[in-house]
This record gives structure tokens, C-alpha cells and sequence, in this order.
């Protein structure tokens, strides 16, 4: 069974050697696995909220998209977007807003810490706090759910938002989902062996503490910024403490068993501190030397990044409209077509019978739908899908092309097959010759075109 894997990218600075060891590197690794679904986008508007520099901002959602598709991220196999570029995720944002408690809100960590900061300094508790400060949660939770994630990989402090995430969710799907999940409730998942490296001064590497070491600088930047690594001053000859070392911790984010064993035994025999720095340097190139060379290659191609991200935004928008088209009917904001009634000589309201996709289950457990001309005749009958939200999501999405776009190859002039994004997904009854076949096909795209005006 495929899960669905979710990781935001704030856009607010440039990656270092922590961000690749702690962040960038293990989840590459696990989109690769074949039973894994993964996106990958770059939280440009969640960076507005913690930058008002929009040169800083261009300039990181540049550097972040390089930096990921140089370290291996595979774009064809994953979705990898920036989050700027899905407006159904703003319009997501909204509907979950209107179901969003205060209360909720009020118990986020980054909001209570600034409260708290604030009467410290004798302060309004509000002063400097934004609305996209107090409503982060739930602009992460509409990141989240529009996917319908089951695994978003997150660091410790921002578990409490995949927690409030699912909680906004399970209420918008108590309030309008009359008995379906429209939302799947997210895990968060915290990888327990990711490396969290420390700096040039022990502390954790960190941007605000001014210890980092670059992740893609020239071989230069990366030999003088490991020649700063704090270190005792025990001369070469006089063994050294592996364990109580910030440079082996560094050293073993990066090497093999092998190495590691032939490193901690140098340094108990008295390696000295600038030959140890030296064979981290050598690691690293090893490491980053060819994803370096990619790195600079495509930051010299704006062109060709943006191609890549705007064909990563088709691919998410391929499933966010049709999904926010299912949200919007469920809040009760539907096109006056398909809600149109007309009375009855008593009064009565009377349903106007309209084309229509009938969803339902087979023995065997797997989801089908129907698709019925207005007069009940059926046009189309699709293939089982394991997931019963595909059903909802495919009509709306064959509702969203419209008629011209819908792409039905004919079989020998006795059938015709409906097919999406290089899938066939149903297939129509089996007619007596080609005339008929193509009436049925043309009736098809007239009842998908009545739907969709």
C-alpha cells in the first residue's frame, strides 16, 4: 500500500551542512522507496511571516530548490512544487479557518512564546504578532490536508501543528463530511537517527548563531569554515576523546562503519587536530563534490528551475482542484446547476435529472463509479479503485477539464476507454457499430460539458 510522504521547505535562508544531515538527505532517501508517495514543496508563504525581505526570499526559494534537486531529489518521481504556486491551498486555508478555534490557536507554541516574551517586557502580549504569525497552524494544516498526507516527517517542535492539523481536519469532516472522511488525519514522524550536527562551536549548527558550514561554497569557504572547528588543545601525539570531540560528531554524519572505527582509533593514538580536519575536509568533498558541481549548474539556470517547479505545480493542481471542488460542495458552495429544482403544482420541490456519477463498492472491496446520462443510461463504468476519495476526486477532476479535454480512445469501433494522465480509469459499454459508438462518445462530452456550465 502507498503513503503519502508531505515535507515543507521554509524559504528563508540558505542550506547548511545540518540542514543536508538532519533534513535534506534522509528524505531523499525515502522517496525512493518505491511504496512511497512523496511531495516536497517550498513553504515560500509560510516564510513570509518570518521575513519582510522579499530579495532574501527570491534568493532562498532559488537556492532550496538547487540544493534538493542537486542532492538527488528525483522530480519526475515526486511532487515537488512551491507552495506559492497552488492556490487552492490559500482557498483551503480559509474553509479551515472557518472551523478553526481561537482557543486552538491560542495554545500554538510560537503564539505563546511571543505572548510570553512580550509581558516579560512589560508589553501588550500582542505587540509585533502578526496574523500569519497566530494563524501559521493552519495555513500548515491546509498544506497538509490538501494532499491528504499520512506521513509528514517534521522536528520536534512542530509536532504540536501536525497534531492541531489533525484536529482541524476531524472537525471539518465531523461538520461536513455526513459520514465520509473527506480528510485523512496526518502522523507526524519524527526520524529518531537523523543526525542533528553540531556547529563550528559545539552548539547546534545554526544560522543564528553564526556556526554553520556551507553546504554548496566553493572548496574554500568549506576548508576555512572546518579549519574554525573548536577543538581541545591537546597536541598531536597525545591521545584524544572520540567521544567529546564536536569534529568527530561531524566526521561520523558522513562516514562509513570502516571509516569511523579507523578514525576514533587515530585519534586515541594521538592524531593530531589538523589532520583529523584535514580527513573531514577529504569526506565532505567526496560527500558534496559532485552535488556541488550540479548545484552550481542549475542556480546558473533559473530558467530551467522554474520549468521544473511549474511542472511540479501542474502535478500537485491535478489533484488539489478536483479535491477543493469536493470541498467546496461539501462547505455548501455549488454551481445553482446542480442544485436546481423546480416545483411542483403542490408545492413540492422536484429534482431535475441531470447527468451524474453514482459511486459504489464491490464485493470484493474495491470502489467503482458510474456515469449516467440524465435519462439513466449509463456511459461509462470505472475501473476499481482501492481508495474510495478517487472516486470523488477523478469526477471532479474529469467535471474541471471539461468536455474538449477529455481524452476517450475508441477500441475497434465496438468500445471506448476514458483515460487521465496516461491511465485508463473507465470504459463504456460494448455498442452494436461505429455509429453508435461515436453517438455515445459525443453524448458523453455534452452530459460532462452540462455538468460543467
Amino acid at each position: 500500500m502507498t503513503t503519502r510522504i508531505l515535507t515543507g521547505i521554509t524559504t528563508t535562508g540558505t542550506p547548511h551542512l545540518g540542514n543536508y544531515a538532519g533534513a535534506i538527505r534522509p528524505a531523499i532517501v525515502a522517496s525512493r522507496d518505491p511504496q512511497a508517495d512523496s511531495f516536497y514543496f517550498l513553504a515560500d508563504y509560510h516564510a513570509l511571516i518570518k521575513c519582510d525581505d522579499p530579495a532574501r526570499i527570491q534568493r532562498s526559494r532559488l537556492e532550496i530548490a538547487a540544493t534538493w534537486l542537486a542532492c538527488g531529489l528525483d522530480a519526475q518521481r515526486t511532487t515537488f512544487y512551491r507552495q506559492s504556486d497552488i492556490p487552492e491551498i490559500t482557498e483551503l486555508t480559509w474553509l479551515l479557518t472557518c472551523v478553526t478555534a481561537k482557543g486552538l490557536l491560542n495554545r500554538a507554541h510560537a503564539y505563546k512564546a511571543a505572548v510570553d516574551k512580550n509581558l516579560e517586557g512589560g508589553e501588550d502580549p500582542d505587540t509585533g504578532v502578526t496574523m500569519g504569525l497566530f494563524s501559521y497552524p493552519v495555513l500548515m494544516a491546509a498544506d497538509i490536508l490538501m494532499f491528504n498526507a499520512n506521513k509528514v516527517p517534521v522536528g520536534r517542535d512542530q509536532i504540536q501543528h501536525v497534531e492541531m492539523a489533525r484536529d482541524i481536519g476531524q472537525r471539518f469532516n465531523h461538520l461536513f463530511g455526513r459520514g465520509r472522511e473527506l480528510f485523512t488525519l496526518p502522523e507526524a514522524v519524527i526520524e529518531a537517527e537523523v543526525a542533528t550536527l553540531p556547529g563550528l562551536d559545539g552548539r547546534k549548527m545554526s544560522k543564528s548563531y553564526d556556526n554553520t558550514i556551507p553546504l554548496f561554497g566553493s572548496s574554500r569557504q568549506l576548508k576555512d569554515a572546518i579549519a574554525r572547528i573548536v577543538t581541545d588543545s591537546r597536541e598531536p601525539g597525545e591521545p584524544k576523546d572520540p567521544d567529546g570531540s564536536h569534529l568527530f560528531t561531524l566526521y561520523q554524519a558522513f562516514a562509513t562503519p570502516e571509516q569511523l572505527d579507523e578514525f576514533r582509533a587515530d585519534l586515541l593514538a594521538g592524531l593530531a587536530w589538523g589532520e583529523a580536519k584535514q580527513r573531514l575536509l577529504q569526506l565532505l568533498e567526496n560527500e558534496l563534490g559532485e552535488a556541488r558541481e550540479r548545484y552550481q549548474t542549475l542556480i546558473a539556470r533559473p530558467f530551467d528551475l522554474e520549468d521544473i517547479l511549474l511542472a511540479g505545480a501542474a502535478k500537485a493542481r491535478r489533484i488539489a482542484t478536483p479535491f477543493l471542488g469536493e470541498l467546496r460542495e461539501a462547505v455548501g458552495l455549488r454551481s445553482f446547476r446542480t442544485e436546481a429544482h423546480s416545483q411542483t403544482a403542490g408545492g413540492k420541490k422536484k429534482a431535475v435529472k441531470t447527468a451524474r456519477f453514482v459511486s459504489f463498492r464491490e464485493p470484493d472491496g474495491g470502489f467503482r463509479f458510474r456515469f449516467l446520462a440524465a435519462d439513466g443510461e449509463e456511459l461509462l463504468l470505472s475501473r476499481p479503485f482501492d481508495d474510495p476519495k478517487a472516486v470523488g476526486r477523478i469526477s471532479q477532476q474529469l467535471i474541471a477539464l471539461g468536455a474538449d479535454a477529455l481524452e476517450l480512445r475508441a477500441d475497434e469501433g465496438a468500445q471506448f476507454s476514458l483515460w487521465l494522465d496516461g491511465e485508463c480509469m473507465a470504459d463504456s459499454p460494448t455498442y452494436a457499430d461505429p455509429d453508435a459508438l461515436e453517438a455515445a462518445m459525443l453524448r458523453l462530452r455534452e452530459a460532462i460539458s452540462g455538468l460543467a456550465d
